[in-house]
């Protein structure tokens, strides 16, 4: 059996940003998603919650099934070990990072832990579209975590005009590469960007829930939809791995996700191999095709403002073309290079 693995996010940005506020929206968005969160910041949080438990190194329940404890940055990796057990039932860890951390090292402890149920799942950067330029003036260091960033969440986007908006886009797309870019308004982004959402047992796919109903958007036109794209893949032949290869290193400015199956046929013909990008990490993992099983590559990319024909397109050129077109004995190097091995450091792509 596969080991569940739990994505940990990092959560960063200036004091006043907003990064509380996108927490807390991803809080009450979470439905049947077990989320942990881990506080860097005690005194910034707003979770009410928290005010319970009132001291760094506790953790409370937030009654929908999600835990949050505030930690300070050393004690990180024995809280992520706690989070991680199989008994807290976790599917996804938020850390938010103090207003004035340096993201990168909460980024390299999650990268460096050796929990095998623990993958990176990306660091997102909240900026303020409002004070942009004076939080450079006044952090010159935003320079520095922008292009670090696997997703940046220009928020309060409705506070400024389109032409302050469109210069703080060029200004972050111009550090950040090819990280993924998407406005919201009060901290208010689709939770699909960031995890894979479970739907609670019972729950009609597609209808609203509660927590749709409390706290929907203001505005009918503001949908966090509209600020993201999701494309699915689909191929009936093995696929390349040197070509996938090529495809995963190639990927586009502003694809932030990418999950799936992928078969390499001949090149492996026991396993698939689970595929997880997030920004420029890359993890592979082997796992024995289910009995019965069709033997499809499938996989979802999700981003913003990316070119769904191309990107199948693209996926196509992947296919193997026939026997002639079989993969070598060394095809597979590239991609175990992204199998992660129990005795070494993950690594990114």
């Amino acid at each position: 059996m596969t080991t569940q693995q739990i994505p940990v996010v990092v959560l960063a940005g200036f004091l006043g940003a907003g990064k509380t506020t996108l927490l807390n929206h991803v809080l009450r968005s979470a439905r049947g998603t077990r989320i942990g969160v881990m506080v860097n910041d005690f005194g910034d949080i707003g979770i009410d919650a928290m005010s319970v438990a009132g001291q760094v190194g506790s953790t409370v329940s937030l009654g929908n099934g999600c835990l949050c404890c505030a930690v300070d940055a050393s004690e990180l990796d024995e809280y992520l070990e706690v989070l991680a057990r199989p008994s807290s039932r976790l599917d996804v860890i938020v850390i938010e990072a103090s207003g004035l951390a340096e993201p990168q090292e909460l980024v390299r402890m999650v990268l460096a832990s050796e929990n095998e149920r623990i993958v990176y799942g990306g660091l997102v950067q909240v900026v303020d579209a409002a004070e942009f330029a004076a939080t450079r003036q006044r952090h010159p260091e935003t320079d520095r975590h922008l292009p670090i960033a696997d997703l940046v969440v220009v928020n309060k986007a409705d506070r400024v005009s389109e032409d302050e908006l469109r210069a703080v886009h060029e200004t972050v797309r111009g550090l950040a590469g090819k990280a993924a870019v998407v406005d919201a308004r009060h901290g208010r982004i689709d939770p699909e960007m960031l995890f894979d959402r479970v739907a609670p047992e019972g729950e009609i796919e597609g209808q609203m829930s509660i927590e749709d109903i409390l706290y929907g958007e203001d505005d009918a036109h503001a949908h966090p939809h509209a600020a993201y794209e999701t494309v699915s893949l689909a191929a009936a032949s093995p696929l390349h791995p040197r070509r996938l290869m090529a495809f995963l290193d190639a990927r586009p400015e502003g694809l932030y996700r990418i999950k799936g199956f992928v078969d390499f046929g001949a090149a492996d013909p026991v396993n698939r191999y689970t595929v997880h990008a997030v920004g420029r990490f890359l993890r592979f993992h082997p796992e024995p095709w289910p009995e019965g099983e069709e033997r499809l590559t499938q996989l979802v990319l999700i981003g913003s403002g990316v070119d769904a024909a191309g990107l199948r397109k693209d996926l196509a050129s992947c296919e193997q073309n026939g026997p002639q077109d079989a993969p070598d004995e060394h095809a597979m190097w590239g991609v175990l290079r992204y199998v992660r091995q129990t005795d070494e450091e993950p690594e990114g792509s």
